[in-house]
């Protein structure tokens, strides 16, 4: 189906991040949008705002009516059930079909495409890229896997751009649909091994996305990370950041001056001082530091990159502050692997050292709570107390003998207790809490109002 037989585009799972942004690009492009999830959201409701249909029940072969196979194109995310009855019946009747992936190979596939791939932070780092290039008279579209702060989207698009920004996610596989010019490789620890199976395969799954990259263009590479286990079909430039001496970019002196996050950077040929990031977090500034590295080895203007830097607002469920008082803190972020929640918590405890740190904690897939067990319970073992909510299903089967519960009695924590959605608020208001961290992949975000008003 060529681009312009689509008249209409249905989302089997409207309501995910990537799903919704490539919503927004569809309608952007005049197409008839319309799509199914399974509950209704902040997000699903401003598609609704924005003229996108959105229904909330599987609808089976009724979803049919209306919908011209001809002109029709049907997008769907892998975490939708394989016994879907509106999927089912599309394939049953032979529609078109493509998951989310292809969609978004095809978009980038004429453009310029810049993609950020890793296991964490390419969020974080794919925003911030997105909104350094957007303060270039060049601009650019992108598709990134959260709501930027800065542009209050998960999605721009500039019809008169040729640039693309696009986080390259390893689940499913489904980076290995894009083909870009640049690449950022941000790390690539062990997970989705209920995809994968084991860390090797994950390994080289990335290393057939790396192949992918253009051999004119640049991959951008954490100096953690060894290159030389990598399998390079074709000649290609590689540069390494990180915070490590060997780095070719480093950053030094991560500190936190007059309520200002800086640090210093230093390349191969310049040293850069005073560098502000308009986000805390030692992983922040080395996400940072990906992007300046990149913008910068492609030629950008110094002041361009320093003022974008200073001036990011972040990602919304990234270290996203929802209350920031000298008695209180509220804090909501995504993590949801020991790495990142160490990595969260070792950052909070730098901003405040000498406050009580309570975590609530919902932890986000069976296979995945199973696959890193004694990690989470070390990683969470940083705070001072812990809340812990049920495991977050998402698209599996409970798996006999992992719960929270069994989690919980592995963290060497004296205040730790098991909480539920309903109950979250009542049982943190039994005692003073001073910083509180709302922390998971999952549904838990539906708890960050009812905290905060709480403490308001």
């Amino acid at each position: 189906m060529k681009f312009n037989d689509i008249h209409t585009v249905y989302f089997v799972g409207i309501g995910g991040i990537g799903m919704s942004a490539l919503a927004r690009y569809f309608k952007s492009q005049g197409k008839v949008v319309s799509g199914y999830d399974k509950t209704s959201t902040d997000l699903t409701k401003q598609l609704e705002k924005e003229g996108i249909a959105v229904h909330y029940e599987d609808l089976g072969a009724a979803v049919l009516k209306g919908l011209d196979k001809e002109s029709t194109l049907v997008i769907f995310t892998p975490a939708i059930p394989k016994d879907h009855q509106e999927l089912n019946a599309f394939i049953r009747e032979e529609y078109t079909l493509i998951k989310r992936a292809k969609a978004l190979g095809i978009i980038s596939s004429e453009q310029e495409t810049f993609a950020v791939a890793g296991t964490h932070g390419k969020t974080t780092t794919s925003t911030l890229l997105a909104y350094v290039l957007s303060t270039t008279p060049e601009k650019c579209n992108a598709f990134v896997g959260g709501i930027s702060s800065n542009f209050h989207s998960n999605t721009l698009i500039e019809p008169n751009s040729d640039r693309v920004v696009v986080e390259a996610d390893e689940f499913d596989r489904s980076f290995l649909q894009l083909d870009p010019d640049y690449a950022i490789v941000t790390n690539m620890d062990a997970d989705h091994l209920d995809i994968y199976g084991d860390g090797n395969h994950l390994l080289q799954s990335f290393n057939d996305f790396i192949n992918r990259i253009h051999p004119q263009g640049l991959l951008v590479i954490n100096a953690s990370l060894d290159i030389s286990t990598f399998r390079f079909d074709h000649a290609l430039k590689k540069v390494t950041y990180g915070l490590n001496a060997g780095a070719d970019w480093k950053a030094t002196g991560l500190r936190y001056e007059n309520g200002k996050f800086l640090f210093d950077i230093t390349s191969r040929k310049k040293e850069y001082k005073q560098v502000e990031l308009g986000i805390p977090g030692s992983h922040n500034c080395e996400n940072a530091l990906a992007v300046f590295a990149l913008c910068s080895e492609l030629g950008f203007d110094e002041n361009v990159l320093r003022n974008a830097l200073a001036s990011f607002k972040g990602v919304q469920r990234r270290f996203d502050f929802q209350i920031r008082r000298d008695d209180k803190v509220v804090i909501d972020d995504y993590a949801h692997h020991p790495t990142e929640i160490e990595a969260f918590l070792s950052s909070v405890k730098k901003l405040y050292p000498n406050k009580k740190i309570t975590a609530v904690f919902q932890p986000h897939l069976f296979s995945r709570t199973r696959d890193f067990m004694d990690g989470f319970a070390r990683s969470l073992a940083l705070c001072d107390e812990l809340f812990l909510l049920d495991i977050y299903p998402a698209r599996e089967l409970p798996i006999p003998g992992i719960t929270s519960q069994v989690l919980l009695d592995k963290v060497t924590l004296k205040n730790k207790w098991m909480s539920s959605k309903a109950t979250i608020v009542a049982d943190l208001k039994k005692e003073k809490r001073e910083v509180i961290l709302i922390i998971g992949a999952g549904d838990i975000d539906t708890c960050v109002k009812p905290i905060t008003e709480a403490y308001r």
